[in-house]
């Protein structure tokens, strides 16, 4: 006898639902990656398996762990090292791909990972991890172009550097010149020149939500960036080659602008506008064993980029990483990340602020060997922040083991 579907009335029920979901997407995955969904409708799931073992003698900003960027003041003086456990890297990917319509491609992408906080606040919250969004967008394909509307990075945000530790937060990220955060907004990529071309070439265009920390609630349209009712505006090119055999570069160059309203919504005041602009370029490079990558930026008011070791307000500066790697055999790889982030001294303090300069290195050796791979990371941060341009030093160190499905 068939019976009706039951309606989900409670928050719960609908919790236990996407919980069953996941598990029914991540069962899927361990039997076969592509599922075919009728038609030519395919669904391709993915993503990765993320486990860290490390120690630290500091505190770190955005947390301890998988997430740690830059040392919170004060510097720790005794009996400093403790040891912990993290798995809010493990990834999951869910790509759709649609039949042809009318010369046009149809494809979806929704991804997320467990850095959503912990579940409670009890002695045993740190044991379970909550979900984030971190990708969500539709793509509609004609020729050459990609009109993508959702939630994606902004093209700011370009090489990553290379670590099993930090993954959600890469080496650098918001701390050592590493900027770009994900938006939601309408992103057009269009390939340039014809196909199979020597130098392969790509402009991108983004129009991203506006963004800001206050004045109004930051969790429901109360930002400045909301208030200027004006978006974040990118332009990006890129080129890439090859270098003949095993080798290939990559370069790309990229600006943005966007306008704050300082008092927000439902206010004014004299000189209540402050616009945000940057302009970033990036270069990789590999050739045999060798490879080397790294980006620069300088910017104003780019905050909402984690620019300017993530502080807000009417602050310039400029930030660099530069990350070479060589590789030992087919399987043994080591890396060496270099960091810096330089917001000028005056503007900081103008704007209410306190970090004046955050350096980070970090050295890595990886093994990998089909989906899986075991990294060893030593990472050394040194922030100076205050009047009297205290330093803060911070140290960790980590083991992580990765499998990707």
């Amino acid at each position: 006898m068939c019976t009706e579907p039951r309606k989900i009335t409670s928050p719960t029920a609908l919790v236990a639902a996407i919980a069953a979901l996941c598990l029914l997407a991540w069962s899927a995955a361990a039997i076969a990656q592509d599922v075919q969904l009728g038609g030519k409708a395919k669904l391709t799931i993915k993503g990765f398996i993320s486990a860290t073992y490390f120690a630290q003698n500091q505190n770190f900003a955005f947390g301890n762990g998988q997430n740690a960027e830059f040392p919170l003041p004060p510097e720790l003086s005794t009996d400093e090292w403790f040891f912990d456990g993290d798995v809010r890297n493990t990834r999951l990917t869910l790509a759709f791909t649609g039949p042809e319509v009318k010369k046009l491609k149809f494809g979806a992408t929704l991804e997320a990972d467990f850095f959503g906080g912990f579940n409670g606040t009890g002695a045993f919250s740190d044991e379970q991890p909550n979900p984030r969004l971190r990708l969500a967008f539709i793509d509609v394909i004609r020729g050459q172009t990609t009109f993508r509307l959702g939630q994606q990075w902004s093209p700011l945000f370009g090489n990553v550097p290379k670590s099993l530790t930090h993954v959600a937060f890469p080496l650098g990220y918001g701390s050592a010149g590493d900027v770009g955060w994900r938006f939601p907004g309408l992103f057009i990529y269009h390939d340039l020149g014809a196909e199979g071309a020597g130098v392969k070439k790509k402009v991108t265009f983004a129009v991203m939500r506006g963004s800001w920390s206050g004045p109004g609630n930051n969790l429901d349209s109360g930002s400045a960036g909301n208030a200027s009712f004006g978006p974040q505006v990118e332009l990006r090119f890129d080129f890439n080659g090859k270098t003949g055999g095993s080798g290939d570069w990559g370069f790309y160059v990229v600006g943005h602008w966007d306008e704050k309203d300082l008092s927000g919504v439902n206010a004014t005041a004299p000189g209540d506008s402050l616009n945000g602009t940057a302009v970033e370029i990036g270069a990789s490079y590999s050739q045999g064993a060798f490879s080397i990558q790294g980006n620069a930026y300088s910017g104003t008011a780019i905050g909402q980029q984690f620019g300017h070791i993530t502080q807000f307000g009417d602050i310039s500066g400029w930030g660099a990483w530069i990350q070479p790697g060589v590789k030992f055999n087919s399987e043994l790889s080591g890396y060496l990340f270099v960091g810096l982030d330089d917001p000028d001294d005056a503007d900081v303090f103008a704007a209410g602020q306190s970090r004046l300069k955050n350096q980070m290195i970090a050295a890595s050796v990886q093994y990998a060997i089909g989906p899986y791979a075991f990294g060893i990371e030593v990472m050394h941060v040194t922030l100076t922040s205050g009047a009297a341009g205290t330093k803060t030093d911070g140290d960790q160190i980590s083991a992580s083991a990765m499998y990707k499905f």
